[in-house]
C-alpha cells in the first residue's frame, strides 16, 4: 500500500483543507449541541483531528488540533461565544482536550511513519529475496552450459586427443545446445528489463501465424521427445502484430511445456481466427499444473517445484507482459482429461495475401 496521495499536496493546500474540515464539522456539530451536548462534540472533534492526522503532514494537523480546541471553547463550552470558562471542571476538560488533540495528532503521524518504514523495509526484503532467487537460479542456469562449453572446447583443443569425427560432432552439438541455453537466459533477462522499464512498444507488421509457429518449433533445442502437433484453421488470414514478441511468447510456452511434461507427451498448438484478432491455444496431455499454483504461474521469478531442470522463473511472466503489450490476454487452466492449456487472444488487423497484393 502506498502513501495517501494527500501527503503530496502543496503544504498550503494541506493547511487550507485541515482548517476547512475542522470549521465544517464544527458548524455541523453546532446544530446538534442541544441534543448531544458539548462533551460529546469534543470527542467528535478529536476524531476529526485523528482522521486528518492519517492524511496530512504534522504541522497542518497541529494547526487543526489547536483550531479545534479554540472552536470548542468559543462555540460549545458555556458561556458560548466567549473564551471565558466559569466551571473548573470545564477548564480542566479544555486543557486536557488541547493536550490530547495535540498529542493525538503527533502520535498518529508518528505511528503512520513507523508503519511506512516497516512496510518499506518489508518491500525491500521481499525484493532482495526475489533477486536472490533469480541469482541462485541463474547461477545454476549459466554455470551448467558454460561448464559444458568449456569442457567440450578443452577436449577439442587437446593436441594429443584422437577424437573421431563422430565424437567431434557430439561435442560441437553439446556446445551448440549450451550456447542456445545461454542465449535463452540472456534474452529472458533483456526482455524482462524492457518490460519493467515500460519502454516496450510492439512493432506491428503483417505476419503469417502458422509459419511463425513452425519457426518456433525449429528453434527448440534438439533432443526433446515431446510430440508437437499444429492445427490451423483453413484459409487463416495474415495478422498485424509484432512477430518478434509473439515468437518469444510461443517459444516460452512450448519450451515450458517441454520442461514440465514427461517424455512422449503430445503438445497441441491450435490457431484460429476470431473477431478482431486471433486465438492461440497451446495444450498438452501431461500432468497439468497443481491447482493451488496456477494463479502463480505468471509471477516473476516463480518456478514450479516439480521442474526437472533449472530456470530463472521469467519465461511465463515475459509471456504475459508481451501478450498484454499487444492489448491481449492470456489464461491458464488444467484440462479435464489431463494436462494444462494456455489460451491467448490477440486483437489484430487481418488481411489475406490477395488483399495485400491489391493494396
Amino acid at each position: 500500500m502506498k502513501h495517501f496521495s494527500t501527503r503530496k499536496l502543496p503544504i498550503l493546500a494541506q493547511y487550507a483543507i485541515c482548517i476547512g474540515v475542522v470549521i465544517l464539522i464544527a458548524a455541523i456539530c453546532f446544530s446538534f449541541t442541544g441534543i448531544v451536548g458539548y462533551r460529546v462534540i469534543a470527542l467528535v472533534l478529536l476524531m476529526v483531528v485523528s482522521f486528518l492526522a492519517m492524511l496530512f503532514e504534522v504541522y497542518p494537523v497541529l494547526v487543526a488540533a489547536i483550531l479545534s480546541a479554540v472552536i470548542w471553547n468559543f462555540m460549545f463550552i458555556p458561556p458560548i461565544y466567549t473564551f471565558h470558562i466559569d466551571n473548573t471542571e470545564d477548564v480542566l476538560m479544555f486543557l486536557l482536550y488541547f493536550i490530547i488533540a495535540s498529542v493525538n495528532a503527533v502520535l498518529t503521524i508518528k505511528i503512520r511513519e513507523a508503519e511506512t518504514k516497516a512496510r518499506d523495509k518489508e518491500e525491500k526484503e521481499n525484493t532482495i529475496k526475489l533477486y536472490n532467487t533469480l541469482l541462485n537460479s541463474l547461477s545454476h542456469e549459466l554455470r551448467t552450459p558454460i561448464s559444458a562449453i568449456l569442457g567440450a572446447v578443452d577436449t577439442l583443443q587437446e593436441k594429443d586427443s584422437n577424437l573421431s569425427e563422430q565424437n567431434k560432432s557430439v561435442l560441437l552439438s553439446e556446445i551448440d545446445t549450451a550456447g542456445m541455453r545461454l542465449n535463452r537466459q540472456v534474452d529472458n533477462l533483456l526482455n524482462m528489463s524492457r518490460l519493467e522499464s515500460g519502454m516496450l512498444m510492439p512493432k506491428y507488421d503483417w505476419c503469417d501465424l502458422q509459419e511463425l509457429v513452425y519457426t518456433v518449433i525449429q528453434k527448440l533445442e534438439p533432443g526433446y521427445t515431446q510430440h508437437i502437433v499444429v492445427h490451423a484453421e483453413d484459409d487463416l488470414p495474415l495478422f498485424k502484430f509484432d512477430g518478434g514478441l509473439m515468437e518469444q511468447v510461443l517459444y516460452n510456452i512450448i519450451h515450458n511445456a517441454i520442461q514440465y511434461t514427461p517424455p512422449s507427451t503430445t503438445i497441441t498448438v491450435k490457431l484460429a481466427h476470431s473477431d478482431n484478432g486471433f486465438n492461440i491455444t497451446i495444450a498438452d496431455d501431461g500432468p497439468g499444473f497443481p491447482k493451488e499454483l496456477i494463479q502463480r504461474a505468471f509471477d516473476k521469478f516463480y518456478r514450479m517445484p516439480v521442474s526437472r531442470t533449472g530456470g530463472s522463473g521469467l519465461g511465463l511472466s515475459i509471456v504475459k507482459g508481451f501478450v498484454e503489450a499487444h492489448k491481449g490476454n492470456i489464461t491458464l487452466h488444467n484440462v479435464d482429461s489431463g494436462g494444462s492449456c494456455f489460451e491467448i487472444y490477440i486483437p489484430a488487423e487481418t488481411s489475406y495475401i490477395s488483399n495485400l497484393k491489391n493494396e
